[in-house]
């Protein structure tokens, strides 16, 4: 593994408007930094490369951590990527609650804890203020 440089870490900060990759939760409303998410894994074989980076919060980070999949009704299923599939195809929010739309979206809602009480009211409050997307 190689430390990833300032100037990858820059882009995918920028190609993800400076917003987690997995809850949508901007920069800069939380006590901790968004930072480099590995989509899949280095223990799984994941790479450095750009096209196996996320921007994420350190909620959704630290709850996803190497984890890759989960089981919806049995069935091995795999974590949403945000490289290869498209946010709205897999989650809605309704109000300040994300939905899953899809197994991949409920696999990830649970496995990150997207809906954890305190992610919820910080969402709610970014809502009320306009600073959701």
């Amino acid at each position: 593994m190689t430390a990833i440089s300032k100037a990858l870490r820059e882009q995918v900060r920028q190609r993800a408007e400076r917003r987690c990759e997995y809850c949508h939760k901007p920069e800069g409303f939380s006590n901790f930094s968004h930072s480099i998410d590995h989509i899949i894994a280095l223990l799984h074989d994941g790479s450095d490369e750009a096209t196996n980076l996320a921007w994420a919060c350190f909620q959704c980070n630290s709850a996803k951590s190497g984890n890759i999949a989960s089981y919806d009704n049995g069935v091995l299923t795999p974590l949403f990527n945000p490289r290869t599939q498209a946010w709205n195809d897999h989650f809605q929010l309704e109000g300040a609650l994300i939905v899953a739309k899809t197994p991949i979206g409920r696999v990830t809602i649970k496995i990150l804890q997207m809906n954890h009480p305190d992610q919820l009211e910080t969402r709610e409050r970014l809502i009320r203020a306009g600073k959701w997307k």
